[in-house]
């Protein structure tokens, strides 16, 4: 949610801001702005504007002149859109300006007691408080009197701040939203996505919770809120810039489905062991004689991350037999939940920095459970709390709507799931029926996106309908409640996915010709089963949209996947539902890569 980007040094700053702001555009947001200073200049300069980053580009004056700037992409939660509450704030007399991501908890309190000594504020925003403290602060420096407002703040922040009467600096902060610091040569970056910097450098210094720094143009230092002094050694990033363009495809989403046969090729590179059929997964830090004490596995995600570990605790009971099961992070951080010490904990997030996961996995950490990460960013906040982890490497994805991650974080299960019960009693036999299976999905998957013309037509056909029902049964329960989640994230067509054995306990009431249902039908000991709710449904003059490894006779249209190995399938089955959900919303003329009131990276509760 939201974006940060700022910059110190010799360059000509307004661009390289606007530049970032529009990479960071797939995060979500309602309002853009920015301010500028340099040595050279009395005073800080700022424009804001309601709408996207082009609306802002066009109100910044030709003469808009600075070496030193912040930058924001603002996602609304304390006051409506507009241009007073866009991002950065400043005080009165434009001494201080703040870009603020998160939430302000006492942000109400802390207001009230300002405006009770005279300060006039002019938005509605948590941030401007912030904006306040700092410029009201009697401290000496720029980093005495940002510690001093962070003091009296409760709740989350990643910021940046610039003073005029210290224009030589950029001081930053974090707790609980990314700041990310990128070092150049005799200039600075600072943003809360790595997106953001790597046309400029691919060195960069990922702040703790707690934790600050200030920026100069030839040097930066980080810090603790208390003041003492913290060692940070820039890492290099993966990814190149070209990394994070279209390449061809009119949107991001677009090609990040057709980059999955190369991403689970990734996921896979260098970690199967054909010797013992099993898979090397050495940042697990977990050794043959602590997995085989695990008792249970608690797998803790959001969105699309808790779909991918409903399909992952289901491989880790088949292939490891371990008791498993997936659960929404937001509501376990809140329902004290009883942390056994035999339970293996796995928090799942594509960013690594999913507001509600961290929260669990800091909880968890402080009663002592072990947690498992399984991230796609390298050094992001829930990669380094966990004891340890699986990084998917999907590479940068854009897209508001997960595609290519979640398809990685699926056999990056797979791959936990056959390490488990290779040191359990999973059989060699079974571990290369699975590694086989696992080899042959990079090439399934591309089977399966030359079907896009195909299904093309059927999301024409279908973008009419108002609602659309999901159904699968065990393995094709999670299947359906994510190609649910896809099609209402990018179309805005409103759809409800079922375990296909709760039809007659209910949903079936809701069956007629207009609301058609996609039905995922493996092929596997449950077909029968399956088939006989498509009666159900076609008894009722209900239109039928089938996942199948074979045609089904009972539906009105049948999407045909290749078979895997039955506990792999589901890596495979939402594919096409991805491909179906683009088209609808293709033919519906959405905004595809940032669908409405939607961000990418999740920060804020």
């Amino acid at each position: 949610m939201c974006g940060i980007v700022g910059y110190i040094g010799k360059r000509d700053v307004a661009p390289l801001l606007l530049e970032g702001l529009q990479r960071l555009e797939y995060r979500g947001y309602d309002s853009a702005g920015l301010v500028v200073t340099s040595p050279k200049t009395a005073g800080l300069k700022m424009v804001k504007a309601k709408g996207r980053v082009r609306d802002l580009e066009a109100k910044v004056p030709a003469r808009f002149k600075g070496t030193t700037g912040i930058a924001h992409t603002r996602w609304a939660t304390h006051g409506a859109p507009s241009d007073l509450n866009a991002h950065p704030h400043m005080s009165a007399g434009s001494t201080v300006a703040v870009v603020h991501n998160g939430i302000i908890d006492n942000a109400d309190d802390l207001r009230r007691k300002l405006e009770a000594d005279g300060v006039e504020f002019l938005s509605e925003t948590d941030t401007e408080v912030l904006t306040h403290l700092i410029a009201r602060s009697e401290a000496e420096t720029l980093e005495e009197k940002v510690r001093a407002a962070l003091r009296l703040v409760e709740g989350t922040y990643g910021i940046a701040v610039m003073h005029a009467d210290f224009n030589d600096r950029i001081v930053v902060a974090r707790n609980g939203s990314p700041v990310v610091l990128g070092i150049g040569e005799k200039e600075m970056f600072v943003a809360s996505d790595v997106a953001a910097l790597v046309t400029h450098t691919r060195q960069i210094v990922t702040l703790d919770d707690g934790e600050m720094a200030t920026l100069k143009a030839d040097d930066f230092r980080t810090y603790t809120t208390e003041g003492t002094r913290t060692t940070a050694e820039p890492t290099t990033v993966e990814w190149e810039a070209e990394s994070y363009d279209m390449g061809g495809h009119d949107t991001y989403m677009h090609k990040e489905i057709h980059e999955q046969a190369d991403a689970v090729d990734r996921v896979l590179r260098g970690r199967i062991d054909d010797r013992f059929s099993t898979v090397h997964l050495g940042g697990l830090n977990l050794d043959a004689r602590e997995a085989r004490q695990i008792r249970r596995v608690k797998i803790l995600g959001c969105g699309t991350s808790y779909h991918a570990g409903m399909i992952g605790a289901q491989m880790i009971e088949e292939l490891a037999r371990i008791p498993a099961d997936a659960e929404p992070a937001s509501e376990f951080r809140y329902r004290n939940a009883v942390v056994d010490p035999d339970t293996l904990y796995v928090a799942v997030s594509q960013s690594g920095e999913t507001y509600d996961v961290l929260a669990a996995v800091q909880e968890l950490k402080r009663k002592g459970a072990r947690v498992l990460g399984v991230v796609n960013v390298v050094g992001s906040a829930i990669a380094r709390e966990a004891d340890g982890g699986i990084y998917v490497h999907a590479g940068p994805e854009v897209c508001v709507v997960s595609t290519k991650c979640f398809t990685n974080t699926t056999v990056a299960f797979a791959l936990l799931a056959l390490h488990l019960g290779r040191t359990r009693d999973l059989s060699v036999r079974d571990g290369k029926r699975i590694i086989e299976g696992l080899r042959k999905l990079p090439a399934q998957i591309t089977e399966i996106l030359q079907q896009e013309d195909e299904i093309k037509k059927l999301a024409e056909s279908y973008a009419q309908a108002r609602s659309m029902l999901f159904i699968g049964r065990v393995r094709g329960y999670p299947v359906a409640r994510e190609a649910s989640l896809k099609l209402k994230e990018v179309s805005y067509i409103h759809a409800e996915a079922y375990p296909a054995s709760e039809l007659k306990h209910g949903p079936l009431a809701l069956i007629e010709p207009a609301l058609p249902t996609v039905a995922i039908v493996p092929d596997d000991d449950l077909l029968e089963k399956n088939r006989a709710a498509l009666e159900e449904i076609k008894a009722r003059s209900g239109k039928i949209l089938a996942v199948a490894h074979r045609h089904q006779e009972k539906a009105d249209e049948t999407i045909v996947v290749p078979k895997n190995e039955d506990e792999l399938d589901p890596i495979l089955m939402g594919i096409p539902l991805q491909l179906l959900a683009y088209h609808t919303a293709l033919t519906l003329g959405r905004d595809i890569d940032k669908p409405r009131n939607l961000a990418k990276s999740v920060t804020v509760e």
